[in-house]
Parts: structure tokens; C-alpha cells; sequence
């Protein structure tokens, strides 16, 4: 009976974390993840607890990528939220020190373009530099 018990534990424990993202993901979709090992042991928040907070700040969105960072020496998820029907994404940054929301802004469609090309640039600088 307790290996029965372990063994549902273990089932469980494995597929709530999967289920979570996967019911807040826009339909045919995954959620992008980049949550750096040495960054999430600094978090005091745990990344279910921030994605709640950036969900209830922004009603019938669904989550299509999550971040962990430093941003201005704060350690932050930020999260890119959709909302069905409407263009462009709702970024919300919740602290991971607190799981308070910092920050909330709506970027169109074309803002999202103009970061994702200056984010490649800043990790992938040209050759010979």
C-alpha cells in the first residue's frame, strides 16, 4: 500500500508542473522558458506563485514565454502574456524576491519584433568583436 501511495506521489509531482504551463499556453503551443539554475536559486518566489500574480493582473491572458532576470539589479520573472483577440503581447514583470507585480506594459506586435532583433544582437554580437 505505501508503494502505491510513493508511486502516485511521484506521478503527480511530475505531471503538475507540465499540466500548469500546458493549460496556460495559447492552443498549439508551448511555453518558452528561460529560467537560469543560477538565477532560480536566488529566487525567493517560486515561478507557479509568479506566474499566478502576472495572470490575475491581466484577465483571460494566457502565457507564451517566461523569463527569469536581472533587470536594473532586480531579480524579475518577466512574463509575455497574449489575450485572445487582441494584437501583441501584455508584459508583466513579477519580483522573484517578493511575487509582487513591478511592472506592466502592452508591446504591439512590431515593438515585440524591434526587442527580439536587439536581444539577438546583444547575445550574439557580430563576428570579430
Amino acid at each position: 500500500m505505501k508503494s502505491i501511495l510513493k508511486i502516485a506521489l511521484i506521478a503527480l509531482a511530475l505531471t503538475v508542473p507540465g499540466s500548469l504551463f500546458a493549460a496556460t499556453a495559447p492552443a498549439g503551443t508551448a511555453v518558452r522558458q528561460d529560467i537560469p539554475a543560477d538565477l532560480a536559486k536566488q529566487a525567493k518566489v517560486s515561478l507557479e506563485a509568479a506566474q499566478h500574480a502576472a495572470l490575475a493582473r491581466v484577465p483571460r491572458s494566457e502565457v507564451r514565454s517566461v523569463e527569469l532576470e536581472k533587470e536594473d539589479g532586480k531579480l524579475i520573472y518577466s512574463f509575455d502574456l497574449v489575450v485572445p483577440g487582441k494584437s501583441g503581447v501584455e508584459e508583466v514583470a513579477v519580483s522573484a524576491i517578493t511575487g509582487k507585480v513591478v511592472a506592466k506594459h502592452h508591446e504591439s506586435a512590431r515593438d515585440e519584433r524591434r526587442e527580439k532583433e536587439q536581444e539577438k544582437k546583444e547575445h550574439h554580437p557580430p563576428a570579430g568583436h
